[in-house]
């Protein structure tokens, strides 16, 4: 029974159709510490978190409707119950049986991939105080050498047990792939939409005496990739630094670009926005140009309120 809920989760949760791999993450997280357990879970459809565990109530959070996919009540009633009841058989294979004490931490990642005209993939990888431990794929469980004799250990009491072996096989290699068009047709109109960034620039810390540093703000942009870079005409500048793309609140993304600029180079310069939603119409954002509709927005706004403040003046001077 052990590790029998992540290729389950993993056959339930896939997805993809396209000539790029589309895959399904599933990674938990079990701490012991003062004997006791505490476990997480989430789901993840490539980059976007689309599950998660709650440990209050001992049920699965689906973030958004289509990521249930054609489950019934009782379906997941009944997934929910083998989510308890493996984080039961975790704690008692590496307490009782691995003999594992004091304090550790263990990562379970089992990941779901479909290629096109290439098959399908399915692996589970675990990890314990942050080395690999043990892996299976291809109806076998393999220790990892840094794993030690604990490893080797898990994987011959793993392996031993066939019946679980072709059970979770036939999970990751046949039922996942029947149940991926489910799910993709469900969550098509949210996974293939295209939602257009915005940007604005923004001055940085100074990054030292004589020296400015500029920023292009890039966020609510929907699918991931985006190119971003400063320019002085047609030429790219190679001080651009670019920083992580951070997913934001609502399912888009997030990325500012710098440049470190000697004090009063910065004339001349821009920042260019390439993403699939705009069409070939990138952004240009020239730097002491009016940044955004926004702010001519806010323009308007004050300029008006300026107006208004002054005619009540003088409307309240004649009265």
């Amino acid at each position: 029974m052990l590790f029998l809920l992540l290729p389950l989760l993993t056959a339930l949760f896939p997805g993809g159709d396209s000539d790029d791999p589309v895959s399904f993450h599933l990674l938990q997280t079990s701490t012991f510490n003062n004997h006791s357990w505490v476990h997480q879970g989430s789901g993840w459809f490539g980059e976007l978190q689309t599950h998660s565990w709650n440990r209050s109530s001992g049920t699965i959070i689906f973030l958004y409707p289509w990521s249930r996919g054609n489950m019934s009540n009782k379906e997941l009633m009944d997934l929910e119950r083998l989510v308890q009841l493996y984080f039961m058989n975790h704690q008692d294979f590496y307490i009782s049986q691995l003999m594992f004490k004091d304090e550790f931490p263990s990562l379970v990642a089992a990941d779901c991939e479909q290629h096109s005209g290439k098959g399908f993939l399915g692996l589970v990888q675990v990890a314990i105080q942050g080395y690999d431990f043990i892996s299976f794929q291809n109806e076998t469980w393999s220790p990892s050498p840094m794993g030690g004799r604990k490893a080797q250990k898990a994987c011959n009491l793993l392996n031993l047990n066939q019946v679980y072996t072709n059970r979770k096989h036939w999970l990751l290699s046949y039922a996942c792939p029947r149940l991926i068009s489910d799910l993709l047709d469900g969550g098509k109109a949210h996974l293939q939409r295209q939602v257009n960034p915005e940007a604005w620039l923004s001055s940085g810390p100074s990054p030292g005496p004589g020296h400015q540093l500029l920023v292009c703000h890039v966020s609510g942009f929907y699918p991931k990739p985006v190119w971003v870079m400063w320019m002085r005409g047609e030429q790219g500048q190679l001080g651009t630094q670019r920083g992580d793309i951070l997913l934001n609140a609502d399912g888009t993304w997030y990325l500012q670009a710098t440049l470190d600029v000697a004090a009063g180079e910065a004339a001349g310069l821009a920042c260019r926005v390439k993403h699939s939603s705009l069409g070939g119409q990138d952004l240009v954002l020239h730097w002491g140009a009016p940044q955004s509709a926004l702010g001519l927005i806010l323009f308007a706004v004050i300029v008006a309120l300026v107006l208004l403040t002054g005619l009540g003046f003088c409307f309240w001077k004649r009265w």
